[in-house]
């Protein structure tokens, strides 16, 4: 097959779509693809090496895209590489426009999907340009001053990319990667979650072994460490998880994760974020940086399997501890991560299972033989997931993710599958009625397994003999009352029957020996399929019956189907053909009669009732068609021809219904085999002559469908069956038995297709009826518009219909509309002609082109209705649809193939079978698939020529577009839209034709033509904007355009309907702008490559290689247009809107939408022209607000694009330092980055020399291996520039901000108030003063210090903020100052800054924390000394109150926590000063300083390779605070907050003041609970007893402060994530404190237990010891003399055992035994009357009370047992049912448990009690029923 290929193509194919080669015209194919391929190849090439990027290469890219999607990849190795490489080098060009690098990239990416098509010897790809391209886009450093628009969708676009580029890197590149990134691997800063981001994005993971030196081991280790290290879930973590897993499926078996499983499953458990105890925390991080679910499942199939099966164990006990969350009763916001879990993680184990057995080997690295899958691990695997897959069936979020994952199970292990589903679920499902959702989400469960069921195998070969049971069962579910049920029962019978042939083999027991038991049972149950047949048939009538239209609603509604009645419509009559398809000749003949006296023995309507039962008498017809017409078409002609014998019947409005019925009928069955419907061609052609023109909307209506389905059945290709075998099932049984074929795959190389091809008589059928019909109809129109005959308008309505079927019916043979292509559009080197694909239809050159007559027709006749009654709406809508067959149709419509593209895929995906793969489809589905390519050829009309012809039906449509009506407006303009994306370059045609509507000087205009107008500017939600072009010759028209209309008399503002229109079009193009290139180079080395496309390879291309002069030409052409491009259109364009503003007259509206336009042309390789530049500094005092915000920005964005560059030089710090290994932290080699007060640059010479390193992340983790710093002063550009060095853009500036009447007028308005209460720090703002003082140093500042000085002082919130934003664009622009001017500033600033904080107020104190920390981002520590300094002076000095305290905090923190690691000096300080002070009474100020603390030991983290900081260290601090703490930790009386009294003396005794720095310190452990990156467990620990002590038991709110807090702290502590070194350490902490004398402490370590456990259950669950330890302290905690501490015990015991975390093993269940048994002393009977002994001694009591305790512990210990299973009844569960229950009769306490845990066990198990019972004998169900049943009241 491929050799013979081969030699017909002159090269091997690299992947070429198979279905191809089984179309009807397979033959022609190779020619025509080799002769595309060729010309796509020579016109790329050269319009490459004529630098022509537009429309050139963009024009031939896209046929390269479209030539994939018809042929996929068909062409030759050599040419996919040079694709590859050419189109890479075209994507990294820098200059180039986005929106053109993404479409590059979109195809890019189609050529690389393939990967095992090209090997790492085939193709190279650099990856830095790719780094650099990502990095310019998703990293800009001008998109947010407004200066580049970027397309939303680019950075999944690009993300997509590199993934596809991966692979295909050097082997040097994951080395060039690590040094690039390593040194922004700072984790307190921004950059290390772009660090961690490359990584997990560029790293290539599929290098072979034998380079795995060169690949992972780089970094494994290191970022390993790094994960396995950090704790709190930081937002990069997930990114590293992405990369793991990535890493594991790739290099199965090649890594040992073994060390790592606990902690991996530890981790997965933890990012579902469950629910767990009662009252718990949640940190907010938890859930937004939860790791992804598809990465997560990656990771665990690929850690399944190998040697050491400790990755199932650890998966089982995953789904053991989660499984309680699946029951339908739970519900959360986690249940959606656990159903994406539960469906993703098996087919993530079957596409594995696919790639291990049976993917063609490539050249990618097979998995070794001792990692691959075993049996035995897939039964393991399949048994652990079932029991939450059938828990899940029934789940609020409905059935489908169980669904999908039983499907795929079912794949691997159809024996432990199906059959629970059926017992279990399926078949007690089909039996009750009163539960129907159960039975829903079962038979959506059966569909998905129906081929593992049906096809039996080895595995499972008892099967298929569940399938009829099931499909007599699902009968009933034919329901009229109940919609959903109904609509899944046809799915479930369609499903099945597509997969058995339905063929009654039951003769076979007696002809055949050789059958096996199974099939001797399949061939005798194949007997009841009649039947089964029949019933269902019977059904269906019963359901047509009840939904007639009399019975459903009155005549007055509406006559059309509801949408639901459309949809069982749509069911019914695909369920029916699909079941006639399967069925054998016998079973269809007694269907086809059935159906044939159901239909002619009744009457129906049309509407809804006749459409269903027309349909089923269409299926019957379309299976066999001979035998089915031979029975309807003579009864249909002759009823019809019966009734109109008499003549006025022709011309009544109102129809017999048996007439209706049966032309309806007609007109369905002929929807058949064309071929077959010549022999009854004279009785079709007579009833159409007869009922084409009757008087009766609805009844030619009819006729007309008739007419189209004939022409349709005639002229059309298309399959003829879609039987699951090819060839029927007709042959005997003794020679060809069909239950073999039973769920059995179509062979794709044996399909077999039938295809109807028209042959030559049916295409002389079709001409005739064409000849007959629809010429006389257009003759009379042409008549009537030429004014020579009258019609009425139901006449012209009633011609126009008949013409419109004609269209639809024989489109496919009507030949294109032709005419002159329209030159002059665009100018291109190379050509821009359509390609013409063969689709099976020759046209015939001699007869007549109808469609090229229809047109003309339509023409005149639109003319003549225009003028002379447009209100004949109805008409008008018909000649748009015709208009709209004219340009498009030829065959098949669009919306309908994309509808039938989605329901395959919806099709596939629910019977595909994921593991063999190799497009193992049924055969009907195979025949869909080719008969979709046969359609996606015929609609492939990308890049069709412009000819005169569409010209002018295009301007027709655009005067319907702009008609009086506004729904033919409506209509027309879809279909124009659909036109302007068909035909090359035809929007610039019609541009001016649209413009001209809104043209000022042009009066005729009415409002409805205006609004016309404006709706064609703006598109539908899919289609072009022409608003919008990406072409500078098209914006350039249309946007002032849209701003001049403002000025037309027709446009009225009046009008909300206007006023709407234009917003919609001014957020249309904000929304979708995106930046238009100026710059259309193409490098040299893109010419090389694309020589080599043109002259490698074959197909060889026809096109000469460019001579010299011509590449000369091009170039000369290219630097021409990217001059025009600047000078005249984009200047130009600017110059136009400037004009519009400056016109007095304009409303304001336009001159707000014109200034949005301008300010979408700010662009970053381009300065604006200085009409521009002036416009905006001026509009900067504008009236408008909003003009004053575009202005602000706009003005920013200008600073930026005049800024003058500042040289750099290139430093080696590696040679600073003499470090090998990897040091992170503080080094002697950067220290001399760090704050020292005693070296601070306070000095000119000491400033000099002192070398600033801006970016904060330099040098913590690894030096880079080149480092750029600024350059000495003297080689920077000058500053403090004389007016006559300046720019004439500086000047305009410097002009307007040194006049003081501009500055205070500008200050004025930027201190209002805009939204009260709303207002925030302005980004915006502060980029414009940033932008003024670095471009203009201080030249400025003496116009705005008396305006600082004034607004400093006023406390109105606007003033303060619009003050802080100007200084932090002044410290901000300081950067480059000279030594001098620095400290003149600060001598400005500092004062200012002391008043503006001791002025500070609650709306201000943000703004005032924002402006420092935006002043101190990314700025060198001792660059700002004097600031620093200047907040430290005393931040909480009391003046002013507590409240200007905490804000004063709040802002040096903002400071500090910018500088990060670089200030140890500054943070030891601020610790130091605020030591004393924690015991501070003031609770903001409280947590002001709790969340300074967390900053202040933010640097202090345990993460791998990390020296000790010398920045201040939790340990130090944790020793001091606990001496101070002591007389709390010692005494054992209660701790109770303290209130402070006003008049107080400040002297109080060490223990209140411990109890204040109590409180403080909570808060500190409160706020780094989700903000530090490891947490200091040791240090934590020694706090541990106190909470423990303070903790309230009870969930109330009305506890103080300090038990609120304690609380808080130790939930957030529990959910810690633990080392496994830590855990012995907490343990004995636990043990400690459950000793304690407090039954509170007790009680809240219970508690404290549950959550820690869960939190890190497989850390634990890894260390016996620690199980052990656990287990000991809850056994021991049981027997606790405090009641409340013993249920809870239990609880977590319960819970223990239900996560199986500890088992429920003999010795413990004998120790509840034992327990139990212990005996009470018995009550003595006292004797009446005598008093004297009623203290009993107290020894009796207390051993009674011992005893008491023991019995009840036992007895909680075996309700424990029993809760733990909620959901099943374990083979232990009765015995011990049967023990409590002797003790139902026992002393309080001990009855309630017994109680309470036996209503519980009838809560739970009520649902399935029908399964549960089985577990029991006789004897313990008496007992059972007589405890679970109340007593009777009455008794």
């Amino acid at each position: 097959m491929k050799k013979a290929q081969s030699d017909t193509l002159g090269f091997v194919p690299q992947k070429d779509i198979v279905y191809n080669k089984l179309l009807p015209y397979a033959d022609k194919l190779d020619d025509e693809s080799s002769e595309i391929l060729s010309r796509i190849k020579g016109n790329l090439g050269r319009a490459v090496q004529l630098r022509e990027i537009w429309p050139g290469v963009l024009f031939w890219t896209r046929k390269l895209s479209t030539y994939m999607r018809l042929y996929g990849r068909k062409f030759s190795k050599e040419d996919h590489v040079l694709f590859i490489k050419l189109l890479y080098e075209l994507v990294t060009i820098p200059k180039l426009e986005i929106s053109m690098m993404q479409g590059l990239a979109r195809l890019l990416i189609n050529l690389l999907k393939k990967k095992e098509l090209l090997s790492r010897e085939d193709l190279e790809l650099p990856w830095r340009p790719l780094y650099e391209l990502h990095d310019r886009i998703l990293f800009s450093k001008t998109e947010h001053l407004g200066l580049n628009w970027f397309p939303n969708s680019v950075e999944s676009v690009l993300k997509t990319l590199v993934k596809n580029c991966r692979p295909y890197f050097s082997e040097s590149a994951t080395q060039e990667m690590l040094d690039e990134w390593r040194p922004l691997l700072c984790p307190f800063d921004v950059t290390m979650q772009r660090a961690i981001s490359y990584f997990e994005l560029f790293l290539p993971t599929t290098l072979p072994p034998k380079l795995h030196h060169k690949g992972f081991k780089l970094w494994f280790d290191e970022l390993i460490n790094l994960w396995v290290s950090v704790q709190n879930l930081p937002s990069w973590e997930v990114h590293l998880v992405n990369l793991f897993a990535r890493l594991a499926n790739d290099n199965i078996g090649y890594i040992d994760w073994d060390p790592y499983i606990p902690k991996i499953f530890t981790r997965i458990l933890r990012s579902l974020n469950l629910p767990v105890g009662t009252s718990q925390m949640m940190v907010p991080r938890y859930v937004t940086n939860a790791y992804d679910i598809s990465h997560v499942v990656l990771w665990v199939s690929s850690l399944l399997g190998g040697p050491s099966k400790q990755t199932q164990a650890q998966l089982s006990g995953l789904f053991n501890s989660i499984t309680s969350f699946f029951h339908p009763s739970n519900h959360g916001r986690w249940l959606m991560k656990l159903m994406k879990l539960l469906q993703r993680l098996p087919a993530s184990v079957v596409r594995r299972l696919h790639r291990e057995r049976y993917r063609k080997p490539s050249w990618l690295t097979p998995i070794p033989d001792t990692h691959k899958l075993t049996e035995e691990d897939i039964t393991e695997f399949v048994q652990s997931m079932m029991q939450p897959v059938l828990l899940a069936m029934f789940s609020k979020t409905g059935s489908l993710d169980a669904a999908q994952a039983l499907q795929n199970l079912a794949l691997m292990r159809p024996e432990l599958v199906i059959p629970p589903v059926l017992e279990n679920r399926t078949y007690p499902a089909l039996e009750t009625l009163t539960e129907p959702h159960q039975l829903t989400a079962t038979l959506s469960c059966m569909i998905g397994v129906a081929r593992s069921l049906v096809s039996g195998g080895q595995r499972f070969p008892e099967g298929p003999t569940h399938m009829l049971p099931l499909l007599m069962r699902a009968l009933p579910g034919v329901d009229p009352n109940d919609f959903s049920k109904c609509m899944i029962t046809f799915q479930f019978i369609a499903t099945f029957v597509t997969l058995v042939p339905l063929v009654d083999c039951s003769s076979a027991l007696h002809e055949r020996t050789d059958l096996t038991e199974v099939e001797r049972e399949m061939c005798s149950a194949s007997a009841e399929f009649e039947d089964f047949v029949l019933q269902f048939m019977d059904r269906c009538f019963a359901l047509i019956d009840s939904s007639t239209l009399e019975q459903t609603r009155e005549e007055t509604e509406t006559e059309k189907m509801t949408h639901l009645e459309s949809l069982v419509e749509l069911g019914l009559s695909s369920t029916f053909s699909t079941i006639l398809t399967q069925c054998s000749l016998d079973i269809f003949k007694v269907a086809l009669e059935k159906v044939f006296n159901f239909a002619t023995t009744n009457i129906f309507e049309t509407r809804v009732a006749g459409r269903m039962v027309a349909d089923m008498c269409r299926a019957a017809a379309k299976c066999h068609p001979a035998e089915s017409l031979k029975v309807f078409v003579p009864h249909c002609c002759n009823a019809i021809n019966q009734i109109a014998v008499n003549e006025e019947v022709l011309n009544e409005e109102e129809l017999d219904k048996e007439f209706l019925w049966n032309l309806q009928l007609l007109s369905e069955v002929t929807r058949v085999d064309g071929d077959k419907l010549i022999p009854y061609r004279s009785d079709l052609v007579q009833i159409l002559q007869l009922t084409l023109h009757l008087k009766c909307k609805q009844g030619y209506i009819l006729a007309c469908n008739l007419l189209h389905h004939i022409l349709r059945s005639t002229a059309l290709i298309y399959p003829t069956e879609y039987c699951s075998v090819p060839g029927g099932f007709h042959q005997p049984v003794c020679d060809y038995l069909p239950i073999k074929d039973w769920g059995r795959p179509g062979d794709l190389w044996n399909l077999d297709i039938r295809w109807h091809v028209p042959s030559v008589e049916e295409i002389s059928l079709a001409f005739y009826l064409l000849d007959l019909l629809l010429q006389p109809e257009l003759q009379r129109l042409q008549r009537f518009s030429k004014g020579e005959q009258e019609m009425s308008r139901d006449d012209v309505l009633q011609s126009l219909t008949i013409v419109q079927h004609c269209l639809l019916g024989a489109g496919s043979l009507m030949a294109p509309l032709k005419g002159e292509p329209i030159p002059g559009l665009v100018h291109s080197l190379v050509s821009l002609d359509e390609t013409t694909l063969y689709t099976g239809m020759d046209y015939d050159k001699t007869r007549e082109n109808y469609r090229d007559a229809i047109c003309n027709v339509m023409k005149e006749l639109l003319r003549h209705l225009l003028e002379h009654s447009e209100d004949d709406t109805k008409s008008l809508f018909s000649i748009i649809k015709i208009i709209s067959d004219l340009l498009h149709f030829k065959g098949s419509h669009k919306h309908e193939f994309d509808s039938r593209w989605k329901s395959f895929n919806l099709v596939k995906k629910s019977m595909e079978n994921r593991l063999h793969g190799k497009k193992q489809h049924i055969r009907a589905l195979l025949i869909d698939r080719v008969m979709l390519q046969h359609e996606l050829r015929k609609l492939t009309v990308e890049g069709c020529q412009y000819r005169t012809t569409h010209q002018e039906l295009m301007k027709d449509l655009l005067r319907l577009s702009t008609s009086t009506y506004s729904q033919i407006r409506s209509r027309a303009q879809s279909v124009l839209f659909t036109a302007l994306g068909t035909y090359n370059f035809c929007c610039r045609d019609l541009i001016p034709h649209v413009l001209e509507f809104l043209n000022p000087d042009n009066n005729s205009v009415t409002q409805q033509q205006f609004k016309g107008a404006l709706y064609c500017l703006l598109g539908n939600h899919s289609g072009v904007c022409l608003a919008n072009l990406h072409d500078w010759e098209c914006i350039a028209l249309t946007w002032p355009g849209i701003v001049r209309s403002g000025l037309s008399s027709a446009m009225s503002l009046e009008k909300p309907s206007i006023v709407r229109l234009f917003d919609d079009l001014a957020d249309k193009i904000h929304r979708q702008y995106e930046t238009i290139g100026i710059d259309f180079s193409i490098p040299e080395e893109c010419c090389a490559v694309a020589k080599l496309l043109m002259t490698t390879g074959s197909p060889f291309p026809n096109e000469p290689v460019p001579s010299e002069e011509e590449s000369e030409e091009g170039l000369k052409r290219q630097k021409l247009k990217n001059f025009e491009a600047v000078d005249r259109k984009y200047k130009g364009l600017i110059g136009d809107l400037i004009d519009c503003l400056s016109n007095r007259n304009m409303p304001w509206k336009f001159e707000h939408i014109s200034i949005g336009f301008l300010s979408l042309l700010l662009r970053d390789d381009h300065q604006l022209p200085l009409a521009a530049v002036t416009f905006f500094v001026k509009s900067l005092n504008h009236d408008s607000l909003y003009v004053r915000k575009v202005a602000i920005s706009a003005v920013a964005g200008i600073m930026k694009q005049i800024k003058r560059p500042h040289k750099k030089v290139l430093v080696s710090p590696n040679e600073m330092s003499k470090y090998c290994k990897i040091a992170v932290g503080d080094r002697p080699d950067n220290q001399w980055l760090q704050y020292d007060s005693s070296k601070l640059p306070r000095k000119q010479e000491e400033w000099e020399q002192c070398v600033f390193v801006e970016k904060t992340h330099w040098g913590y983790y690894c030096w880079p291996r080149k480092m750029l710093i600024y350059a000495p002063e003297e080689e920077q550009p000058k500053q403090n520039l004389t007016r006559e060095e300046m720019t004439e853009r500086e000047l305009i500036i410097f002009d307007h901000f040194t006049d003081p009447v501009f500055i205070s007028q500008f200050i004025e308005f930027l201190s209002l108030e805009d939204r009260k209460g709303k207002d925030k720090f302005s980004p915006r703002r502060f980029c414009l003063f940033k932008g003024l003082f670095r471009n203009f140093g201080d030249a400025f500042l003496t116009v705005l210090q008396p305006h600082m000085e004034r607004l400093v002082s006023d406390s109105h919130e606007s003033k303060q903020r619009c003050v802080a934003e100007i200084i932090s664009g002044l410290i901000r622009g300081c950067k480059h100052w000279s030594f001098s001017k620095v400290e003149s500033l600060w001598e400005l600033l500092c004062p200012l800054l002391r008043t503006a904080l001791s002025n500070i107020t609650i709306e201000t104190y943000a703004d005032w924390g924002t402006c420092i920390a935006t002043a101190c981002e990314s700025r060198d520590p001792r660059k700002l000394h004097r600031l620093f300094e200047m907040l430290m002076e005393s931040p909480v000095n009391g003046e002013g109150g507590s409240f200007v305290d905490a804000c004063r905090l709040y802002v040096l923190q903002g400071g500090l926590a910018q500088q990060e690691w670089r200030v140890p000096e500054l943070l030891h300080r601020l610790l130091q000063y605020l030591e004393p002070k924690l015991t501070q009474v003031y609770k903001n100020v409280r947590e002001r300083i709790g969340s300074v603390l967390t900053y202040i030991f933010m640097i202090d983290v345990n993460l791998p390779f990390t020296q000790p900081t010398s920045s201040p260290r939790i340990s130090d601090f944790t020793e001091r605070i606990l001496l101070k703490l002591k007389p709390l930790t010692e005494g054992d009386e209660e701790i109770q907050n303290h209130v402070i009294e006003e008049n107080e003396v400040e002297e109080q005794d060490e223990r209140t003041q411990a109890i204040k720095l109590l409180k403080t310190v909570l808060k500190w452990l409160i706020a780094s609970a989700g903000r530090s990156f490891t947490t200091a467990v040791p240090e934590q620990l020694q706090l541990l007893p106190l909470l423990f002590k303070i903790a309230p038991v009870e969930n109330d709110d009305s506890y103080d402060e300090l038990k609120r807090d304690a609380k808080t702290c130790l939930s957030l502590m529990s959910q810690g994530l633990l080392y496994t070194d830590q855990i012995p350490l907490v343990l004995s902490v636990l043990k400690e404190i459950a000793g304690s004398s407090s039954w509170h402490a007790r009680y809240t370590v219970l508690t404290y237990l549950q959550i820690m456990v869960f939190y890190n259950l497989f850390t634990f669950m890894s260390d016996q010891k620690a199980v052990k330890d656990v287990r000991g302290l809850v056994i021991k905690l049981l027997e606790d003399e405090q009641l409340e501490v013993r249920e809870m015990a239990a609880t977590t015991l319960s819970g223990f055992l239900q996560c199986n975390f500890l088992s429920m093993d003999a010795p413990m269940q004998a120790h509840f035994e034992a327990l139990c048994k212990t005996r009470l002393p018995k009550k003595r009977k006292r004797e009446l009357g005598f008093v004297v002994d009623t203290i009993p001694s107290a020894g009796t009591e207390f051993t009674r009370i011992v005893d008491l305790v023991r019995r009840h512990a036992g007895v909680l210990g075996l309700s424990a047992c029993i809760l733990s299973s909620p959901y099943d009844v374990p083979t232990w569960m009765p015995q011990l049912l049967m023990d409590l229950s002797a003790h139902l009769n026992d002393t309080q306490p001990i009855e309630m448990t017994v109680k309470k845990t036996l209503s519980n066990f009838r809560r739970t198990h009520h649902d399935n009690w029908q399964q549960h019972k089985q577990q029991f004998t006789d004897d313990q169900l008496l007992v059972l029923t007589d405890l679970l049943v109340s007593p009777c009241y009455y008794a």
